[in-house]
């Protein structure tokens, strides 16, 4: 399979502290996401901290973290699987916000919505508990 990547739209991923009406960390994303690009999300959601019952850090910032995938029109399947590991370590905090129809569609059909609630705006995100409703 043929990576999606363009020299025209390289992906760019910003980590800034919420506002204080998202109280979250988040994690933006511009660009696609693949094989050859996700790393600097995965490094970006380990930075964020979290253990292995999903926590966070002892003594650690517990804010939720939203990754603002607004600004991806791509992913593939690495991408489904660095945020399931990223959930696997920091559980509820982790939530994804403004997914395209594209890549909802992709969530859906891998059951990643399932496990990760989607969210239309980084704001609902942030303020949600995190858990997955089936079929919201």
């Amino acid at each position: 399979m043929q990576s999606q990547s363009s020299p025209d739209r390289p992906t760019q991923v910003v980590v800034r502290e919420g506002h204080r009406a998202e109280d979250a960390v988040v994690v933006a994303v511009t660009g696609p996401l693949d094989i050859d690009t996700v790393a600097p999300l995965e490094d970006a959601l380990r930075a964020t901290g979290g253990d292995a019952d999903g926590a966070g850090p002892a003594g650690g910032d517990p804010r939720p973290v939203v990754v603002d995938l607004s600004q991806v029109d791509f992913a593939d399947s690495t991408t489904v699987n660095v945020l399931l590991q990223q959930h696997a370590a920091l559980g509820t905090r982790l939530r994804l916000a403004a997914p395209s129809p594209g890549l909802r569609r992709l969530f859906e059909m891998t059951g990643l919505d399932g496990v990760l609630p989607l969210y239309e705006t980084v704001r609902e995100a942030a303020a949600a508990d995190g858990v997955a409703r089936p079929g919201a």
